[in-house]
């Protein structure tokens, strides 16, 4: 037999097939609604029986009328098939019954035909009422984001404490990562973790191994919930901390991507401070860049990046009017700015300003060592 003949019978025997299912269904379908309609009538005439005498009365009814239709063979198939359907119909009775009396009330006047479908299913009550969860089972379910919650608060505390609280919340986040490390607002906490445990490591290898870390995990956060404002902000916040340890290429690609993630983290939450205050740095540092510098970027990635120092203090005067004394480093930031565009006056205010807050933090005394060297150079 050729190849081409026996894809032909394949085919015949697969459309065969598919016939005689069809026609089974179909005649099953066309059938039960003539019996409904046929026991309807016949039941003002008839005494009242039982439902499963109905149900074996129309059983032969559907054969007589139908099953001649049919060859031999497949009218053992039907009988087979209703015999299945009419003991599925009834187990699926008794569950119901036994699942929820008061829930389903038939009036004794009712055949059972009254209460199933054409299909001989019970529709009394739908699936979607059977499987409603009991209030047990929805606290189970609310309990995993009850804990993430009372987690997320207290990693948030640590963030604003001292040095060792910092690095409790890494301590801590790490041991829940596997329960929830498919949440970008765990993941997104988590870079931030790894952001302040690098600002305060002594070494560079700990610092580099914090600062890799966190950038893959903030990578991650990013891919996991692309809307979410934060999960952008403190990828590009590590990807800004990689150019102290990257190539010259790598650092000029990273300056790429933090620009495109603080952009994307101001368009989700236009009214967050750190961001705008972020991508004034940015935009102050490229105001900067020498003129090889820009030939170097522009050499590796075709367009070189484009900032003013106009562009920056836009973006500190922004984080002022949200914020107003956000950080004694914004103060500074203006200070530069305006130095930089020829007013000396507002610079003056701006270093005044910086001075009239309190030194706590780390970066607070790097803020403080630029200040004096500003305020020395303006005469103040």
């Amino acid at each position: 037999m050729v190849q081409s003949d026996s894809k032909v019978l394949v085919l015949g025997a697969l459309a065969g097939i598919a016939g005689v299912s069809l026609a089974v269904v179909c005649y099953r379908y066309k059938g039960f609604k003539v019996l409904f309609k046929d026991s309807k009538s016949q039941q003002k005439q008839s005494s009242p029986r039982s439902s499963s005498q109905r149900k074996a009365k129309g059983d032969q009814n559907l054969m007589s009328s139908c099953g001649s239709s049919l060859p031999r063979d497949l009218q053992e198939q039907v009988r087979e098939e209703m015999k299945c359907c009419r003991a599925c119909s009834l187990q699926r009775t008794r569950l119901m019954q036994r699942k929820r009396p008061s829930r389903t009330i038939i009036p004794e006047d009712w055949s059972s035909e009254d209460t199933e479908s054409e299909g001989g299913y019970m529709t009394a009550l739908t699936d979607s009422e059977e499987e409603e969860p009991n209030e047990g089972e929805q606290g189970d379910k609310k309990q995993p984001e009850d804990e993430l919650n009372v987690l997320l608060k207290e990693v948030d505390r640590l963030h604003e404490g001292t040095e060792f609280d910092k690095r409790e919340s890494l301590n801590i986040l790490l041991k829940q990562e596997a329960e929830f490390g498919q949440d970008s607002r765990f993941l997104w906490r988590l870079t931030r973790a790894y952001c302040d445990v690098h600002d305060i490591s002594s070494t560079l290898e700990e610092k580099k191994t914090h600062a890799e870390t966190g950038k893959r995990v903030g990578e991650e956060a990013v891919t996991l919930n692309p809307l979410c404002a934060e999960s952008h902000q403190w990828f590009a916040i590590m990807c800004g901390i990689m150019t102290e340890y990257d190539t010259v290429q790598n650092k000029i690609k990273n300056g790429y991507i933090f620009k495109d993630h603080l952009d994307k983290a101001i368009e989700l939450k236009p009214q967050d401070p750190l961001s705008y205050y972020l991508l004034g740095r940015w935009c102050y540092s490229v105001a900067q860049l020498s003129w090889i510098e820009r030939k170097a970027a522009a050499a590796l990635f075709g367009e070189p990046p484009s900032a003013t120092v106009e562009d920056a203090l836009k973006n500190f005067l922004k984080v002022e009017e949200i914020h107003p004394a956000y950080s004694k480093f914004n103060y500074v930031f203006l200070a530069k700015c305006y130095k930089d565009l020829g007013k000396i006056n507002e610079a003056r205010t701006m270093c005044e300003a910086a001075y009239s807050m309190d030194t706590i933090s780390k970066e607070d005394e790097e803020a403080q060592k630029e200040l004096d060297s500003l305020c020395y150079a303006l005469g103040v």
